[in-house]
């Protein structure tokens, strides 16, 4: 019954004056999020490719899919819960791999850790965190976690990132596909910025042993890969220094910390991945593997011939192709070539409780959301992600509970209508 416990408790914080600390509605959550933001942060996490158009795709995917309420059914006792690999969740609901959180809020992943901890939902690791994997883990404590893996021109680091991930207790590996290359994002393009050439994002590269030991094998950068030296150049070179592990007077003197970023940019992707590489990555882990990026059917029928434990469909939240199928637009004949042999999850678009709803009466075993929590971080910190959380569960719930649905395998096509 979360979905009327929170609801009945900001209604009663209401007597007292009291109103929630994020907006409930996501139009207006973004707004204040912008507000909160500077315009480069709230630029690079509302950022989609191109026109923006797949962006907007995602949302208009939505709206043309409506819900057929069912009357008469004993709703009063629910349960949004779902078993997702062997875990019982709280709702087919888990936190998509966001990168650079520290654009969002100074706390960055370890707040978003704690409140996925206190709501008890999955949290991805994202493979661009602004914490390294073992300090959000500690703060998850018994909580769900998984990581997403870039992979990375190196074999190695990638061997070393899926082993620390197994030993802080990460209970899958989703390897996102759309990103090789990285996609033409006018919003960063116009105010010239990359978190990542600021020493941002890439903690999970300087808390790495193969990553430090490559640093030193490599040496410092060439002298003609040097910036203009300007005063935005020093100011950019002062963020670098403090963005890098240890002290920033040392991380200057010696070079680390700039030679860091560009070794990371050097070796951070693979565009020669193909589906032969998988192989070797099903045998470096006990992990289950999830690819993220699924769009086409026959690349869904063939992740599952290669052995991978499940599916993401997924654009990236429009950030990678602009003109891109929408994820739920793709999703039924990804889930038909499926054929239920692995979960399928979606992403994109997804802003509330129907959203939730909507996605698995088309075959999603579950959900990732990413920019309505980012918002919150951004608005209230720890505080802001655990209400956009709470919110979204509740609001599931009583949806579920609207639609004359009192589990989630009640969730099926017929809860739905296409009109026309």
């Amino acid at each position: 019954m979360r979905g009327l416990v929170r609801q009945t408790s900001i209604y009663l914080g209401g007597v007292s004056g009291a109103r929630p600390r994020v907006p409930t509605d996501a139009t207006k959550l973004e707004e204040r999020a912008r507000r909160s933001m500077s315009r480069q942060a709230f630029a690079y996490i509302a950022a989609g490719a191109g026109t923006e158009d797949t962006v907007a795709a995602n949302r208009r995917a939505f709206d043309r899919w409506r819900i057929v309420p069912r009357m008469l059914r004993d709703v009063s006792e629910r349960d949004p819960s779902t078993e997702l690999f062997g875990r019982r969740i709280p709702a087919p609901l888990l936190l998509a791999p966001v990168g650079v959180l520290e654009l969002a809020h100074r706390e960055a992943d370890r707040a978003v850790a704690r409140a996925a901890r206190e709501v008890g939902v999955p949290m991805v690791f994202s493979n661009q965190a602004s914490t390294p994997m073992e300090t959000c883990a500690s703060l998850l404590g018994d909580g769900p976690r998984w990581l997403q893996l870039y992979w990375s021109s190196s074999d190695e680091l990638v061997e070393s990132l899926v082993a620390r991930a197994e030993a802080c207790g990460c209970e899958a590996i989703v390897v996102t596909l759309d990103t090789t290359i990285l996609g033409w994002r006018p919003r960063d393009l116009d105010e010239a910025f990359l978190p990542f050439l600021r020493g941002k994002g890439i903690a999970q590269y300087t808390s790495d042993p193969v990553f430090l030991r490559l640093l030193d094998e490599d040496g410092a950068p060439a002298p003609g890969q040097q910036p203009k030296p300007t005063l935005q150049a020093l100011r950019t070179l002062v963020q670098v220094g403090r963005a890098y592990p240890g002290g920033f007077v040392e991380a200057l003197r010696s070079g680390k910390a700039r030679a860091a970023v560009q070794q990371f940019v050097r070796i951070y992707s693979r565009p020669t991945l193909t589906w032969d590489d998988l192989g070797w990555l099903r045998e470096r882990t006990r992990l289950p593997i999830l690819l993220k990026g699924i769009l086409h059917p026959d690349d869904a029928a063939r992740a599952v011939d290669a052995g991978m434990a499940g599916v993401v469909v997924s654009n990236h939240g429009g950030r990678q192709v602009d003109g891109s199928i929408a994820t739920l637009d793709a999703l039924p004949e990804v889930v038909a070539a499926v054929g239920g042999r692995v979960p399928v999850l979606l992403d994109g678009g997804v802003r509330g409780g129907a959203d939730v709803l909507r996605a698995v009466a088309l075959g999603a075993s579950a959900v990732l959301v990413g920019r309505p929590y980012v918002y919150g971080l951004a608005i209230a910190g720890e505080a802001g992600v655990r209400e956009v959380l709470e919110n979204l569960v509740a609001d599931f719930d009583l949806t579920m509970g609207l639609a004359g649905c009192r589990t989630v395998a009640e969730i099926g096509p017929e809860t739905l209508r296409q009109p026309g």
